[in-house]
């Protein structure tokens, strides 16, 4: 591969001739071959708004001329639209505070950009991250990349899965089924109310995760090495805050107290605490359907479930509930991530967290597993769902639990032995409570109407 030669404060470094980046990112190239994770592009992107908030608000306040800071905004649109996607190699597991990554960044703007001025115009660290830190750099892309993921992509695909579920409550409103506590069988529901359970729980993540962007839409720029905002022009934080809400086309503000937003990761953590609400929920979803579709004659088999894939490798004719087991592993991953996010943050040593890399990498994985998985959830599972009604009007009029109409009547204690003398003689409640001399046979009809327990 041919090279050419790059310096840094170091000293001389070799770099692939037809790469952008320069000798720091080289150097951490070369120094952090571990594993396959790289930094998310989403991360790259948020720092290409945050460069060219950067090199905007520079230029407003007098700090850098028109032709640099056009380079530096030019390239960064390239950077957005994926035209730059190979310059940016390095791995997650890289120093905790991202600064290679800011200057990987840094570097392919300043190549790109004198490559497009055919003269050199613009260094890395002069220009492209002037009034900059990458302990300030770093944590607001992690806020614009956090905040926008979930805005563009999770809160859609829980939307469409919400509206998903009212279809499926209208479809199946009036249908009684057996209603279950503790995996037994309990008193009778409509099948559309426990639909509307698992819509309230999806709405009520919703909710909770929308509250949680009020603390991702505080940025940390301008606060620089440690907070003080050293190297900054006056107002700096306040313009680039603005500046980044233009670009992105969504409202950011500059977290007042620095030393807070340079070293806390709180804001993240409480985000990924919802993600995990999230998960929770669609961890119990996707089991319900699972248990509820189980069979297809030795289950529950309440409903039907699209079938997608032979279930089998032996067993013909076998179909199971994949897209429920794909959700359920989502869940699990986004679980095990929350400990990873939490642990992250809770590294904030003096002025600087240094784990931030692993704690976004986690985080936005999250958001993407959760907002793939969902949308694959709806289109291969639950837009298919359909009710079994035969074998729920089965299983209601078998149900030792109808017993529960009969306590007014005749006491708590009596219904238990009735349905106790029902199970044990393998007899319906009507015969048993006849049997008993607890009621007559036309009183018990009369007592006992599932549809009026719902």
């Amino acid at each position: 591969m041919e090279k050419r030669v790059e310096h840094d404060s170091m000293g001389e470094v070799l770099v692939p001739v037809d790469a952008y980046w320069g000798a720091q990112t080289q150097r951490s190239f070369e120094n952090f071959q571990i594993s396959t994770e790289k930094i998310p592009m989403e991360i790259i992107r948020a720092f290409a708004i945050l460069k060219s908030a950067a090199a905007i608000t520079n230029n407003r306040l007098g700090k850098l001329d028109d032709e640099r800071c056009r380079l530096i905004t030019t390239v960064c649109e390239e950077i957005l639209d994926g035209k730059l996607n190979d310059h940016f190699p390095l791995s997650v597991w890289q120093t905790g505070s991202g600064t290679q990554s800011n200057m990987n960044v840094n570097e392919v703007i300043a190549n790109r950009g004198n490559e497009i001025a055919g003269i050199k115009l613009l260094h890395p660290n002069d220009h492209v991250n002037m009034s900059q830190s990458s302990n300030d750099t770093f944590p607001t892309a992690m806020h614009i990349a956090a905040a926008m993921e979930i805005e563009d992509k999770l809160l859609p695909n829980l939307n469409a899965f919400i509206e998903t579920l009212q279809q499926l409550e209208k479809e199946n409103e009036g249908i009684i089924k057996s209603g279950r506590t503790h995996l037994q069988d309990a008193t009778p529901i409509k099948f559309s109310q426990e639909i509307s359970g698992w819509r309230g729980m999806a709405e009520n993540s919703r909710k909770q995760i929308i509250a949680s962007l009020d603390g991702l839409h505080h940025l940390a720029l301008g606060g620089t090495a440690v907070g003080t905002g050293l190297n900054t022009p006056k107002g700096f934080d306040v313009e680039v805050a603005k500046a980044v809400s233009e670009l992105s086309g969504r409202k950011f503000e500059t977290n007042p107290n620095k030393f807070h937003a340079l070293t806390s990761k709180d804001d993240l953590v409480f985000a990924h605490g919802a993600l995990k609400g999230l998960a929770a929920n669609m961890m119990k979803i996707a089991n319900d359907v699972r248990w509820l579709s189980s069979g297809p004659r030795c289950g529950l088999g309440e409903i039907k479930i699209p079938e997608n894939e032979p279930g089998s490798s032996i067993m013909p004719g076998k179909v199971n509930p994949t897209q429920c087991e794909s959700m359920t592993m989502v869940a699990v991953q986004v679980m095990a991530n929350d400990t990873a996010v939490g642990i992250a943050a809770s590294q904030g040593n003096f002025e600087l967290n240094v784990f931030m890399p692993v704690c976004i990498h986690n985080f936005l994985q999250s958001v993407r597993l959760l907002s793939d998985g969902i949308h694959s959830f709806i289109i291969h599972c639950v837009s298919g769902i359909s009710a079994n009604k035969e074998k729920m009007q089965y299983y209601v009029e078998h149900s030792l639990m109808l017993v529960t109409s009969l306590n007014p009547y005749i006491g708590y204690e009596n219904a238990a032995k009735c349905a106790k003398t029902a199970f044990k003689e393998n007899i319906s409640l009507k015969e048993a409570a006849v049997k008993l001399n607890l009621l007559t046979a036309e009183k018990f009809d009369e007592i006992v109407k599932p549809e009026k327990m719902v």
